[in-house]
């Protein structure tokens, strides 16, 4: 979090919430995200249409009825969507540099209306910058279950992040 240095003599001091630096983070620990996200039909639909997606799984409740799943699926591109978004307040907001890539994306679940996705982050390496000072590279993981438990959703993320010392502003 970063905070104001002194109080204005004429208001309060100023907590502004922030992910966390590069120092911060530990390869190991598991970052769980919170509250969870229900999907709602409407969510599902917007983002679809939205994104110019026309797969009847994700649109046509009637021919995703005869499907193997028996009913339409979440687009898997929110899920992910979903599943970064989740961890941003948490570990980069304000302290990423750049997001440089994601690797290892799976689904093995599908994700239906009104279940709800949990995220968790692992930073599973780390390491310094050799042509940026003050930046390292951060690689995570992020897991998304449904309300039972059930995994959905897997990546991993690459992300360029600003070390305390070099952006530290509180």
């Amino acid at each position: 979090m970063t905070t104001s240095p002194e109080p204005e003599a004429d208001g309060p001091r100023i907590v502004e919430q922030r992910g966390l630096y590069y120092d911060e983070l530990e390869e190991g620990v598991v970052y769980a995200h919170r509250p969870g996200r229900t999907v709602t039909e409407a969510d599902n639909v917007f983002f679809t249409a939205l994104t110019m997606n026309t797969q009847a799984l994700h649109l046509d409740a009637a021919w995703s009825a005869g499907q193997p799943f028996g009913q339409r699926l979440v687009n898997s591109m929110f899920t992910l969507a979903t599943l970064v978004g989740q961890s941003v307040a948490q570990l980069t907001q304000g302290t990423i540099v750049a997001q440089l890539g994601l690797t290892d994306v799976s689904f093995p679940h599908p994700l239906f209306h009104g279940d709800t996705l949990y995220t968790e982050t692992v930073v599973v390496e780390k390491r310094l910058s050799s042509s940026r000072p003050g930046q390292g590279i951060v690689t995570m993981e992020h897991t998304g279950r449904n309300q039972d438990g059930v995994i959905v959703a897997r990546a991993k993320r690459s992300c360029l992040m600003w070390t305390k010392d070099a952006h530290h502003r509180d």
